[in-house]
């Protein structure tokens, strides 16, 4: 009897602890991920703290989708390979597949209540049926553009491939499909085709209302490269939403008080402006991109530029480069676009001055570590004939405090060394330049002499002695450390 009792409880703790959370590793992610429509998949470490807090809820979440959407996870510690190729370089890192290719990342609520919700959403079709012109009227009366297949065949392989590209970018765009043939005849339709239609607050003289999908072949790759290429349009209204859409690009963006719902007419004048003109160099095959914006919703932004957030009716513009660089419009914008055009001309030139948001240059600067400030980085920094060791820090940081004494020393260390240069930069008060990468502090890169393009991020200890063995490894020639100071020799003296 105590056999059986033993045997009923051991089977029941271990129903207990059988968990709804798909395990996966490096030999069988590639084979069994496109088993599933749709699947969340959480990257984590063991050992990471935020994973741990999201274990309970993740688990309660996949307990109550079963049957619905699956929600899987892989150890990177164990399982390096496919963490390496899907870009996982922090933890928990959650990302969204369907049909066995990356969607997107998952970057809603981390409670199993938000993560049910959101993904019951994510569940629905990727694309919405419409029946008739009234369904389609409404449907691109959105305040997004909207994407609609006309397909007279419903099987048709062209469908198939265009319900495949939804359901790849249903996270970003908006689409819909409809097989009456009324709808086909209304738009011009013969046999199959793609419309985009932008949406109608945005309607402008200076482009059309539509495009039309106009490759011979219709595959998922060529309708999701459609889109892409065509769903911002001339000059896209630029939002929280939608603003990583526009990331990598020259951008050009007039901000002003951009409000669509409580004044579409004030917010299209100056759009319009700046389309007029934007239209002209696009014309000439010009490669730059533009938008609007609200100057109170990137504020911070504005600020980037050294531009006036503060509320005024005329827009102000400035341009970002996909490398980083920043051009601020100083000349007040004028009505006829006068001004904007001097501005692109000087800029297409490659006569406009570029913006660097800086500190002034430090009037005394011979002390064992150097201020460096964005208007003496290149004289100092890229000095090619100097190893460089740079912290980048904030003001307010705590760990950046800490360091201060011990980098002060390292510094007073190697005072006498010709070759190495111990710096720090306020990244907060200056730009940071390419390919430096800022996103906590401190962040410590080492600059070798002769190789200024390649920074290397430091990611050792904090301490003096495991910045001096590291420079003895790094540095082009060998650290030349400070003796005993006069302190300490008095002191053998005696």
């Amino acid at each position: 009897m105590w056999t059986a009792v033993v045997f009923l409880l051991a089977a029941v703790t271990g129903l207990s602890r059988a968990s709804d959370v798909i395990d996966f590793t490096d030999d069988d992610f590639e084979n069994k991920i496109g088993d599933h429509s749709l699947i969340l998949v959480e990257f984590y470490a063991p050992w990471c703290g935020h994973c741990k807090r999201l274990a309970p809820e993740y688990e309660a979440a996949a307990t109550r989708l079963k049957g619905t959407v699956s929600l899987a996870k892989v150890d990177c510690t164990a399982n390096n390979n496919v963490c390496s190729k899907y870009g996982v370089s922090g933890y928990p890192t959650l990302k969204i597949f369907r049909d066995g290719e990356e969607s997107g990342p998952y970057d809603g609520p981390r409670t199993a209540d938000g993560i049910v919700s959101f993904l019951k959403k994510q569940a629905g079709p990727a694309s919405v049926e419409l029946k008739d012109e009234a369904d389609l009227q409404k449907y691109i009366a959105d305040q997004d553009a909207s994407v609609v297949g006309f397909f007279a065949d419903a099987g048709s392989s062209s469908q198939s491939e265009f319900l495949k590209a939804a359901n790849t970018l249903r996270d970003n765009y908006r689409f819909a499909h409809t097989s009456s043939e009324a709808l086909l005849q209304n738009n011009g339709i013969e046999g199959e085709g793609i419309v985009l239609f932008r949406p109608q607050r945005l309607n402008s003289k200076f482009e059309d209302n539509s495009v039309t999908f106009s490759e011979d072949k219709y595959t998922s790759s060529k309708i999701k490269k459609f889109i892409q290429d065509n769903i911002l349009g001339l000059c896209p209204h630029m939002t929280d939403d939608n603003k990583d859409q526009m990331r990598g690009k020259d951008l050009l963006v007039a901000y002003y008080d951009v409000d669509y719902e409580k004044n579409p007419k004030g917010s299209n004048y100056w759009r319009n402006r700046v389309m007029k003109v934007a239209k002209t160099f696009v014309d000439q095959g010009k490669k730059l991109s533009f938008a609007v914006a609200n100057r109170n919703s990137f504020s911070h932004e504005v600020s980037e530029f050294g531009l006036d957030s503060s509320s005024g009716e005329l827009p102000v513009v400035a341009i970002r480069t996909a490398k980083g660089d920043k051009y601020a419009m100083t000349e007040e914008f004028t009505r006829d676009g006068a001004a904007l055009q001097r501005f692109l001309e000087k800029y297409f030139e490659g006569t406009l001055k570029k913006y660097l948001k800086s500190e002034p240059i430090p009037e005394d600067n011979d002390g064992p570590v150097k201020v460096i400030v964005a208007e003496n980085f290149d004289s100092i920094v890229n000095d090619d004939s100097k190893d460089v060791l740079i912290e980048f820090y904030a003001p307010w940081c705590g760990h950046c405090k800490s360091l201060e004494p011990k980098y002060k020393e390292l510094g007073e260390k190697l005072t006498n060394d010709p070759n190495i240069i111990i710096a720090k930069m306020d990244a907060t008060a200056n730009d940071v330049p390419s390919p430096y990468e800022v996103s906590g502090f401190p962040t410590i890169y080492f600059s070798p002499a002769g190789r200024k393009m390649s920074p290397k991020k430091y990611e050792g200890g904090r301490e003096v002695n495991d910045f001096l063995s590291y420079l003895k490894r790094e540095a082009t020639n060998p650290p030349v450390v400070q003796e005993e100071s006069k302190k300490k020799k008095k002191k053998s003296e005696l």
